[in-house]
């Protein structure tokens, strides 16, 4: 099966428009999960939202809006909407032309099929590959075999790898099971990963036994139980609350904040000196868990 690779045109807009309120939204595909001769009818609804906080470019004297352009690069002039073309660059400097009836050409046979055509291991799928999650939600006369495939894989731990087709273009992916729910999890075709063997990862010597031991050591003290709950954007958080400030400001300069110390960048000589130090430091953290909440709290 054969997608077009152009992306369909689409408006930017809120996550919240789909999935307000952290509740899915209304389902963005319809069709069936296929593999063998069964089929199962689903509909896929967005599994994750990420609130962005956007900002408005503007003219620094007047805080007019600065739209963007359609400009050609050759002459810097302005390309009304009527007047651009889809082009695809063959060699440098170089492209070739596609009209709509050229991407109709591309067969996109089974683009409402979630096509499995094996089952893996979950464990074997190196978690890089793994992209974009969708709940699936069963349709009419879909929930018996949709709990039958989800039992299944939860049983055996295992995934089914699909390709499937949404809005115009092909994706590889894996039907996973996940509590009560099928997840489609969109993933990397293998050559969408860029290979790594150009980054210059250095030769480190074989650690000792003693700072094995330790670094061992500091990982169960700082192991506890997955609860997502306890991780929050802070970035965004403090960005937020500067907005604020700001605003009850009237736009004003806010006053200048103390530099924060951070430790200096470097090599670290004494690795066992260093992993003591974090055993400590994990050690007093959980001798007071109220006093670590509260830290995280603030941080929120």
């Amino acid at each position: 099966m054969v997608a077009a690779k152009h992306p369909a045109k689409s408006s930017r807009r809120s996550s919240s428009d789909d999935n307000e309120g952290g509740r899915p939204g209304r389902a963005l595909w319809k069709g069936s999960i296929s593999f063998g001769l069964v089929t199962i009818p689903v509909s896929l609804h967005l599994a994750t939202r990420r609130e962005e906080l956007r900002f408005n470019l503007l003219r620094k004297t007047d805080l007019s809006p600065v739209n963007f352009k359609r400009v050609a690069a050759v002459d810097g002039k302005e390309v009304p909407w009527d007047q651009i073309v889809k082009g695809y660059q063959y060699e440098k400097g170089k492209y070739i032309v596609l009209k709509e009836d050229d991407f109709k050409r591309v067969d996109l046979e089974a683009t409402d099929t979630i096509d499995i055509v094996d089952f893996v291991d979950l464990r074997e799928i190196n978690p890089i590959y793994f992209m974009r999650p969708y709940y699936m939600e069963p349709q009419r006369g879909g929930a018996g075999a949709y709990v039958l495939l989800r039992d299944v894989l939860a049983k055996t731990q295992k995934a089914g790898i699909a390709k499937v087709v949404i809005r115009t273009r092909q994706h590889l992916a894996a039907v996973k099971a996940n509590g009560r729910l099928l997840v489609l999890e969109l993933m990397h075709f293998a050559d969408e990963l860029i290979n790594p063997g150009s980054l210059a990862v250095p030769e480190a010597k074989v650690p000792g036994r003693r700072e094995t031991e330790m670094a061992a050591t500091l990982v169960e003290q700082m192991t506890t139980s997955w609860d997502p709950r306890r991780y929050n954007d802070e970035y965004a958080s403090a960005l937020m609350k500067v907005i604020k400030r700001k605003v009850a400001a009237g736009g004003k300069s806010l006053p200048a904040e103390p530099d924060k110390k951070r430790p200096a960048a470097g090599n670290v000589i004494d690795l066992a000196s260093v992993l003591q130090r974090s055993l400590d430091e994990a050690g007093r953290a959980r001798r007071s868990p109220a006093k670590s909440a509260k830290r995280r709290a603030r941080a929120a």
